[in-house]
């Protein structure tokens, strides 16, 4: 599920909507130690921001109080309580925009089909995505100007990551299963595991079968790399944020981790890259036991610069952070679900072993297991990883379908959560009913739109248009063969019975509790 075009595989923006691993311990205290200290050093700076806004923006109502000092406190209201927030402009304002304060700038929601079309439908000239993005995680200056300014890891991405499933299916499986005998032992008695970190082993394992191959997606100071860049690059976006432009370039040198990341990516992946060039000059595009991973489709569509061992390391480290945190905190959340209701494994092996056993292991076979496909969507509908996606920065002005008009430079974004969680769309929809979507696939001659991966109006974790996540294919097909893979070989339950451990919450993202466990042990006859 990686950030997108909306979500995997560029990066979401607006606090860094469903991809931003949710702070915790030391680490949610240094970043509100930040957040305090500059904001209370810089409340003029920010002012000098959100009063203009305020002005521009006065046709469109806001939650909260639009007076400069008091729309401050919005903004650090938001740090805490973002989802809340949205939902109350959702009930407010349906169907028509409404502004809510962030500590640069106000954020621009909509919600309602046509409003919402209307995000989809325009063109990159009016409201882009690149630009939302790029400017909040201050790509220009973290990753640099060549994941910046050239995007044409999104086609690979979309193209033969897609379309090498079949091919890599086996490899996928096999990962997950060596990945789980590592993290979660197969014990005749309960074992308490603690599900982030586990899972986060297994999704990045997985995603690095396809990514560089094995036996270097086993390789522990690797992962350990492709886990934390996530952090160091999200930590450096926002000290970067706080200088003036000149300075920019100076504040990530000094002040980030991400040029040492890199660095030490080079030293992980040097060598593979110079070797697998010198087989493309000799070879050409094929040569025996070529390896069939993303520093193949890589190499084989990179030009002038992009060929380099800098570049190719740095966008290698990009996709790793796109992919691996959003799918980990998906399928903790539906790990979760299913430990605090464990009789729900019983509907998922009924369905998964007659499929299996009659076709074996397979993409398609995994196509036809319509529960555990619903399973994990209706999971996504539940938590859409935050409460916002969709984010553009308008490149004029631009007017929507009501007559509303935004001014250049604004942020607009679509209700994503409180959308999800509408009773218009969908009937019960605070009760988490696991096979939601297979039953209306049963009902529905157009059971394609219930699919994990179709994306509607209604449903759009992974983005809605041309910027839907180009990932998507890959992270369902990762998610379903993990949670396959659980039912098949353990039992477990909930460290509390029938409870799902509390979310967390941290501006609009939404993160499954980090230090909650999860009850495993062998499967019992």
């Amino acid at each position: 599920m990686w950030a997108s075009c909306d979500l995997p595989f560029r990066v979401s923006p607006t606090t860094l909507h469903c991809l931003v691993p949710l702070p915790s311990g030391d680490m949610h205290e240094y970043f509100w130690l930040i957040y305090s200290l500059v904001g209370l050093a810089t409340l003029a700076y920010l002012q000098r921001w959100l009063w203009p806004d305020r002005q521009q923006l006065k046709h469109i109502p806001a939650v909260g109080s639009t007076a400069p000092i008091l729309s401050y406190w919005g903004a650090i209201r938001w740090l805490s309580h973002g989802t809340e927030i949205t939902q109350e402009g959702y009930r407010k304002f349906k169907g028509h925009p409404f502004k809510v304060a962030n500590f640069n700038r106000w954020l621009v929601l909509v919600s309602g089909p046509q409003l919402i079309d209307d995000i989809r439908k325009a063109s990159d000239h009016e409201l882009s995505f690149d630009e939302a993005a790029w400017e909040t995680l201050e790509v220009q200056y973290t990753v640099g100007p060549s994941v910046a300014g050239n995007s044409y890891h999104v086609p690979i991405v979309r193209g033969q990551l897609t379309r090498n499933l079949p091919f890599l299916f086996d490899d996928l499986r096999d990962e997950i299963a060596k990945a789980f005998h590592d993290q979660v032992p197969l014990a005749d008695d309960w074992t308490p595991v603690l599900a982030h970190p586990a899972v986060m082993q297994v999704v990045a394992r997985a995603t690095n079968r396809a990514f560089v191959g094995a036996p270097k997606c086993r390789d522990p100071d690797w992962l350990d790399l492709s886990i934390q860049f996530t952090s160091d690059l999200i930590l450096g976006a926002h000290i970067i944020h706080q200088f003036p432009r000149f300075l920019k370039p100076l504040a990530a040198r000094l002040f980030t981790r991400v040029p040492a990341a890199i660095r030490r990516g080079r030293r992980h992946l040097e060598r593979t890259i110079e070797y697998r060039k010198k087989c493309l000059e000799q070879y050409g595009d094929s040569w025996p036991d070529k390896p069939n991973d993303l520093i193949s489709w890589l190499l084989d569509e990179a030009e002038g610069d992009e060929r380099t061992v800098q570049n190719l390391v740095t966008r290698i480290l990009a996709l790793e952070f796109a992919a691996i945190h959003t799918t980990s905190n998906s399928f903790v959340h539906a790990l979760y679900h299913l430990a605090a209701h464990p009789e729900w494994a019983k509907d998922l092996r009924e369905e998964i072993e007659p499929v299996a056993k009659r076709e074996g292991w397979s993409k398609a076979s995994l196509d036809k297991m319509h529960r555990l496909d619903s399973f994990l969507k209706e999971c996504q509908r539940y938590y859409a990883i935050g409460g916002v996606t969709m984010v553009r920065r308008a490149m004029k002005d631009f007017t929507f379908s009501d007559g509303t008009v935004v001014p250049e430079g604004t942020f607009v974004g679509v209700a994503v959560l409180a959308t999800q969680h509408d009773p218009e769309y969908y009937e019960d929809p605070d009760t988490f009913r696991p096979w939601r979507f297979s039953e209306l696939r049963e009902d529905d001659d157009e059971s394609g739109r219930h699919l994990m991966v179709s994306t509607g109006l209604e449903y759009f974790p992974f983005g809605h248009g041309r910027h839907a996540c180009p990932g998507r294919f890959f992270a369902a097909a990762q998610l379903k063969l993990i949670l396959a893979h659980i039912v098949l070989h353990y039992d477990i339950k909930a460290e509390n019975e029938g409870v799902v451990p509390p979310v967390l919450q941290f501006g609009q993202n939404i993160a499954p509790n980090m230090k909650a466990k999860v009850l495993f042990r062998k499967r019992q006859p």
